[in-house]
Formats: structure tokens, sequence, C-alpha cells
């Protein structure tokens, strides 16, 4: 044999002697206990927590809160998480997400889900990696928690077609997107960020407003759904103190329902920030006439009875002042 060969088979047998000896790391345990999801073995999944329903489809935008953090082997600290944010953002599957592998693995979980994935470099930073965080080729694992989500294919099909074409789209489907986007207001709202909410709310609004109705019964299922959207509207612009537009929309849901008593506590509450405060009496009466034991009513009403007498106690001393100025 020549000294070339014996030199190879020297290596070869170094080589199988340094596999024998080599300890399995975290990963490898791991991998004991996943399923393949694609069949190629990139992508390895374990389900922490089962969820609920359908696995998430492929055009939702999924919202608040799913946490996430992405480790690699022999590291206990994360190279990216989420999981520290109150209200992580929006992100919408094939715009947002841009590790193939993360959007790959979301698509397989359902709501509640807590799962793990390893991701082979093909399914995450490919052999160049993302220095100095991620090396080059490495495989890496994501922790992912999908607490909601809401779909918005229908949302996003139904806004790309031109106005006379959502005209003829049957109305439980049209309210269907309605709905929808007052979720998404929803979802904006709980996480503070009321200029989102605003947006998503007169955007359901607005394509409510311009819909043609064909019969009586068409335009009550109309008037039925913009009345939640004036009372989300009213509280959105309280929020980001504007009374006056708050004003504005919970009189259009009182022209919608004269008796609802959000609607009278909404006028109120505006009227009481605009220091209108025998306006905000009248409201606030006829809502507690509706719901005489309810808490919030009856605390705004005294708040507002202390402060028209505040009111009226400075009137009352500007003008003494101003006649005494004057006889003086």
């Amino acid at each position: 044999m020549s000294r070339n060969g014996l030199v190879s088979s020297f290596r070869r047998l170094l080589d199988d002697e340094k596999r024998r000896k080599r300890t399995p790391g975290p990963f490898d345990q791991l991998r004991q206990q996943m399923t393949d999801v694609l069949g190629d073995e990139g992508i390895l999944k374990e389900v922490v927590q089962e969820g609920e329903g359908p696995p998430i489809p492929e055009n939702a935008s999924v919202l608040s809160k799913i946490r996430y953090s992405g480790y690699l082997e022999y590291s206990n600290r994360p190279f990216e998480t989420t999981t520290h944010l109150k209200y992580p953002r929006m992100m919408k599957l094939g715009r947002d997400v841009t590790l193939a592998g993360l959007e790959l693995g979301l698509l397989t979980m359902k709501k509640g889900e807590f799962s793990r994935f390893l991701f082979q470099p093909q399914y995450a930073y490919g052999n160049m990696g993302c220095p100095p965080l991620i090396p080059a080729a490495a495989v890496v694992l994501y922790e992912i928690q999908i607490i909601d989500y809401l779909n918005s294919g229908q949302v996003d099909d139904f806004i790309a077609i031109s106005p006379e074409e959502q005209n003829t789209v049957p109305l439980s489907t049209f309210l269907e997107v309605v709905n929808t986007l007052r979720s998404f207001g929803n979802r904006c709202f709980n996480q503070k960020r009321y200029f989102n909410a605003k947006d998503r709310y007169k955007q359901a609004m607005t394509l409510l407003v311009n819909r043609e109705t064909q019969s009586c019964e068409e335009e009550e299922r109309i008037k039925t759904a913009l009345l939640p959207l004036y009372l989300n509207l009213s509280l959105t612009q309280l929020r980001l103190k504007s009374p006056h537009k708050a004003l504005k929309y919970g009189n259009k849901a009182m022209e919608i329902d004269s008796a609802n008593t959000k609607a009278l506590f909404r006028c109120g509450q505006a009227y009481m920030e605009l220091h209108e405060y025998d306006s905000a009496q009248d409201c606030l009466i006829s809502a507690q006439a509706r719901k005489p034991f309810d808490h919030d009513i009856n605390n705004l009403l005294r708040k507002v009875a202390i402060c028209y007498k505040d009111s009226l106690d400075k009137q009352k001393d500007m003008y003494s002042r101003m006649f005494r100025d004057l006889r003086g």
C-alpha cells in the first residue's frame, strides 16, 4: 500500500473513533422525541401543549399573542425572543415571517398550542448563518406558543375587489368580513394601540355605510352591525382624547337606538370631557333609569355632579368679583 493510502486509512479510522466517542448533544436528544414535518428531516417538531381547532390557514394574520424564542445548541439564552413583549406585533404569514422554517412550523400549529421545532440550516439561516449571532450552517431550536390568531384572508380578498363587486357579495359573507375587521380592531384596542383600532373600526364602518341594501331587512341588519362599531369608535376617540369625535359617534349610535345604555354613557363621558356638565347629566340620568345599579354610570354621575357644582361655584365667584370691580 502506498504512503498516501496508509494516511487516508489512518484518517478514516480516527474519524470513526471520534464519531463513536462523540457524546450526543442536546439537539440529538430532542430529535429522539420529535416528528418529521416535511419528510426530509429539515423541520422536526415536538408538541408540548396541544392546541384546539384547525391549524392556522396560510393566509392568516397571527395576532396579539404569538410568542417565540430561538436558541442555538448549548445555549440557554435565546438569540431572539418575543416573550418579554406584553403585546407582540401583528405578523402576517407570507409577508412578515421571514424564516422559512418558522412559517412552515406555524402552519402546523393550532390555537393555544405550544411546540418546539428544530430547523436545519436550509429552513433557518442557511450555510452563511447570520454573523455574529448565528454561526454558519447552524441548526436552531424555536419554542413557539400561539394564544390567538385571526384569518384575514377573506378580508384581503374582499378589499381587493371593486366597490361594485363588493355589493354583489352575499350579505352573510359581507358581514363576516365586517366582523373580522371589528375583531382586528378589538385586538388592537386591547393592546392599547388606539390609532390602529380606530382605523380598523372606520374601515368596517365605511364598508357598512357604502353597502347598497336590497330590502328593509338588509337595512336593519346593516344598522345592527353599525351600532357596536359606533360605540367602539366613540370609546376609542375618548382614549385618543378626542371628545368631540367621541360625541359624534355616540350620537350616531343613539340615532340607531335612542335607548341604548352604552350610547348614553359614551355621550355622557364625552360631554363630561367637554365640560358640558348639564348635557352629561341628562345622558347619564337617562342611562341610570335603564340600569339603576350600574357601577360605572353611578360613579360617573356623581363625578359629573361634583364637577358641575364646582363649575357653578367658580362662575358665581367670578361674577361676584366682576360686580365688586364694577361697584369699585
